[in-house]
């Protein structure tokens, strides 16, 4: 299965760098991980998610920390990639999306026979990757996660070159308008009370769609 366009001419170099770039790991639980997002969400949703990557692992460079014990290309790609299953077809919309996302990627992790300390890991970064001022404090894996979402929606500055994040945004265009996230959580958060309780994202902005359509909550 091809996991989309790569950075160069060197789509076997897992978890190397590519012109500055990289590729998209290869394996069959990055596949898995993929092929559900990319099955459950909508296109832009899925694109997110592989930017959200991309970001990370360059900011995790940018940084040194691709020799720390507790990095794990692996690990980061699932985290990444499956950050936003809540606000799939595959979501139940009876819980905030960042833990029924959480909860269906670690259904996936566990049926690939990950260790059950690292399907936790990543369940932690998906339930926490909106979570400011908390996901920073969760582990370097929590911690990327967060960050490679936060600079694709354009809520961080960052020290990566703003070329490398232009030739992310080539290879995986936004091919929605600007709203197609807080829209897709409000659509999830409308589904039941228990999809936005009060102070999660879903909540605020559910009512912000229906502060604005002149609706009370």
């Amino acid at each position: 299965m091809a996991l989309g366009p790569l950075f160069g001419d060197r789509p076997d170099s897992y978890g190397q760098p590519v012109n500055d770039v990289p590729a998209l790991p290869s394996g069959p639980l990055a596949a898995a991980s993929l092929s559900l997002v990319q099955a459950t969400a909508s296109a832009p949703i899925a694109d997110h998610s592989i930017r959200t990557f991309l970001y990370a692992r360059l900011l995790a460079g940018h940084d040194g920390r691709l020799n720390d014990a507790a990095y794990d290309e692996d690990l980061l790609f699932a985290a990444c990639v499956m950050h936003d299953l809540g606000l799939g077809r595959l979501a139940a919309g009876q819980a905030r999306f960042e833990v029924e996302g959480a909860d269906l990627a670690a259904a996936l992790l566990t049926e690939h026979g990950i260790a059950a300390p690292d399907v936790d890991r990543v369940w932690e970064a998906i339930a926490l990757h909106s979570s400011d001022g908390i996901a920073h404090r969760r582990g370097l894996l929590t911690y990327l996660t967060h960050r490679g979402v936060l600079i694709d929606i354009g809520r961080d500055t960052t020290g990566i070159p703003a070329g490398l994040i232009q030739r992310v945004r080539t290879a995986y265009p936004h091919r929605a308008g600007k709203r197609y996230l807080a829209d897709a959580i409000a659509d999830h958060a409308a589904r039941s009370e228990a999809a936005a309780p009060p102070g999660s994202l879903g909540f605020d902005l559910l009512r912000q769609r229906r502060a604005e359509a002149g609706l009370e909550r």
